[in-house]
């Protein structure tokens, strides 16, 4: 597993209670199911995507500190510390998937937990759109258990287009886990439809703690 530095670790810790505080009083924001995220080795958190709040409420509602790629453009002073000390790894999408695919993969290698969002991109009406097959190469090639995330009402807090998160009731669920063993069997297109089905059977459904 990677290692973080004790500065960068400080930071995240203070960032997190408030952000935590932040999600308490905006959003209401309740979570469960945190314990079917394995404690330790390679984990993929495949979330469906509703606004740009999505990365940071996973973060809070997990038990592990997790990594996420972020558009290399991010990568200024003084942003890029602070991306960078919540586990934020910089793509450059004009050169193609195969930098992105690396950066997940040693990311995954190294033991850590990494979001990706299937969707592809932020939904444009609050429902789940088809998922891109991409991230099961991701599991197979490093093992990673496959832990389907459902984040319901971060659409209604900050939709397309919104520059300021609205007052809602944000809910996040993590679903069972899909391990190695479970999804070496099963085709891509088969995989990516048992997480969608995991990810849809959780919306609209207000989740409390655990």
């Amino acid at each position: 597993m990677s290692r973080r530095s004790p500065g960068n670790w400080f930071f995240y810790v203070m960032l997190w209670c408030n952000c935590w505080l932040v999600s308490q009083v905006w959003f209401r924001f309740r979570y469960t199911g945190r314990g079917h995220v394995p404690a330790t080795g390679p984990v993929l958190l495949a979330s469906n995507h509703q606004s740009y709040l999505d990365p940071l409420l996973i973060s809070i509602a997990c038990s592990r500190q997790l990594r996420a790629l972020a558009r290399h453009q991010l990568f200024f002073w003084p942003l890029s510390w602070v991306i960078r000390a919540l586990g934020a790894v910089p793509i450059d999408r004009e050169r193609g998937a195969m930098g992105g695919i690396k950066a997940a993969l040693k990311i995954l290698r190294d033991g850590d937990a990494l979001i990706v969002f299937p969707e592809g991109t932020r939904t444009p009406h609050g429902k789940l759109q088809p998922l891109h097959p991409g991230f099961c190469m991701l599991a197979r090639r490093s093992g990673a258990t496959i832990v389907p995330v459902t984040i319901d009402g971060a659409f209604a807090a900050l939709p397309r287009g919104s520059a300021f998160p609205r007052p809602a009731t944000v809910t996040l669920t993590f679903n069972e886990p899909i391990t190695r063993d479970q999804y070496q069997h099963l085709g891509d297109e088969q995989l990516a439809d048992v997480v969608r089905q995991r990810i849809q059977g959780r919306l609209n459904v207000t989740g409390r703690e655990i």
